[in-house]
């Protein structure tokens, strides 16, 4: 996905119709041909310890791998999974490496642009990274190309656009934006008046519409307005008060209002919050990424405007005792960075994408590691228990979905969480999953 619209942001404005953004059908096909090609049968089981990669075994050498994201731009920045990588190799090299491999992890600001991401990736091919691992942009196709033409796996990325459940180089560990919004549609279809999706005006949130209301027709529900926000926006007056409008619409139900803005998001809510009393009280929901503890914290609290919000996620809610090995590594190797924010679904999924890594590392045994073996290994069954983070990962071609537009997305759960006196809490025990949700999502 490159480039960025530049239309004008309107509720009623229409979706572009530029040959960039038409999905990819025969590119699909191709995708699940070449990916049966290159499985076999069989399966290696793997156990999950306390910290990914501290358990000592042979080998020798250094693994070579690159996290990329954005930072210091205008728009979202993921400082922290960069942040996170270094300090998980930190960790791992001083307590024996990987399988006695010592972890290099390199790492590239992709600017939020589809020249940063297409660079970061030369970078990667140049460096002799045998693995791209938990990284974020929204360019995948610029990035993506280049790892493909090397033969470099893509483990963990975000999951922000389509292109990283297309490619049979990419190996996700969550289900992107297109589980969260689905799992969000599914549960503000039961209960939601009319509803208001404010999204980035850009070829990664033209999705968002159609993921969202596959969820809300599965309740039965009618699909939501799209109001489009410019990604550096510094004031959201205007969709705010459009949000407003829509959601108070019918005044015999409450309505949602449902802002999936990354970081701009806080930026949204400082509008909705002066223009909101003007109008019936309404809902807020939103998913992980664009609203977190943080997020909460700073825009008021159990009084502010996210209070009873729903928000879908990928894993466990932050406070969860699962994520306790990832927070000692970040005690004991990144004290002090206010990068690595726990709560933030970057660092999280930068977490798991690492004890991919590790486990694949791990099954090779003393063979070498390279982005071949690495491949090999995921694409014959290499299981990954991600300590109850995940369900059980595992991609091959038997286990991915069969959502036309994603067929990489081997996890389609989510969790729920709700904002409860001020902290964002699990909703309801266990996983959902919307997989079926997906399925019947059909593009335009």
């Amino acid at each position: 996905m490159t480039g960025r619209r530049h239309s004008s942001f309107s509720s009623t404005s229409p979706r572009s119709q530029d040959s960039v953004r038409k999905k990819a059908t025969n590119r699909v096909r191709t995708a699940l041909l070449n990916a049966g090609a290159l499985v076999a049968v069989g399966s290696l089981a793997t156990a999950c310890g306390v910290v990914p990669g501290t358990t000592g075994s042979s080998g020798n050498g250094t693994v070579t791998v690159m996290t990329w994201a954005p930072d210091k731009t205008s728009a979202t920045n993921k400082p922290g999974m960069p942040a996170m990588a270094r300090a998980y190799a930190r960790y791992v090299n001083a307590h024996g490496g990987i399988a006695g491999h010592k972890l290099n992890v390199l790492t590239c600001n992709e600017h939020n642009d589809f020249v940063g991401a297409a660079r970061c990736a030369r970078t990667a091919v140049k460096d002799k990274a045998v693995a791209v691992v938990g990284s974020y942009s929204q360019y995948a196709s610029s990035s993506l190309s280049p790892l493909e033409s090397a033969g470099i796996p893509y483990i963990g990325g975000y999951g922000l656009t389509d292109d990283e459940f297309k490619s049979v180089l990419s190996y996700p560990v969550n289900g992107g934006q297109p589980a969260l919004l689905a799992g969000l549609g599914e549960e503000l279809g039961k209960s939601c008046g009319p509803v208001a999706l404010v999204r980035p005006d850009t070829i990664a949130g033209d999705q968002l519409p159609l993921l969202l209301d596959a969820g809300l027709k599965a309740g039965g529900h009618a699909d939501a307005t799209d109001l489009l926000a410019p990604e550096d926006a510094t004031a959201l007056d205007q969709q705010a008060q459009e949000a407003l409008q829509k959601a108070a619409s019918n005044p015999q139900l409450k309505g949602c209002v449902v802002p999936s803005l990354d970081e701009r998001t806080g930026t949204f809510m400082d509008s909705f919050r002066r223009l909101s009393d003007s109008y019936p009280a309404v809902r807020t929901a939103s998913v992980l990424g664009s609203v977190d503890q943080s997020v909460i914290d700073a825009s008021g609290g159990k009084s502010g405007p996210y209070e009873g919000a729903y928000v879908t996620s990928w894993y466990p809610e932050a406070t969860d005792a699962r994520w306790d090995p990832m927070k000692k590594v970040i005690s004991e190797e990144a004290f002090g960075d206010n990068r690595i924010d726990p709560a933030d679904a970057g660092v999280q999924t930068t977490w798991i994408a690492y004890a991919v890594l590790t486990k694949v590392i791990e099954s090779l045994g003393n063979g070498d590691v390279t982005a071949q073996a690495i491949r090999s290994a995921l694409d014959n069954g290499l299981k990954v228990d991600t300590g109850g983070l995940t369900p059980t990962l595992r991609w091959r071609f038997q286990d991915l979905t069969a959502v036309v537009d994603f067929p990489r997305l081997i996890n389609s759960d989510v969790t729920l969480q709700v904002v409860h006196d001020g902290r964002l809490v699990g909703a309801r025990k266990g996983f959902v999953n919307v997989g079926k949700t997906l399925e019947n999502a059909t593009s335009e």
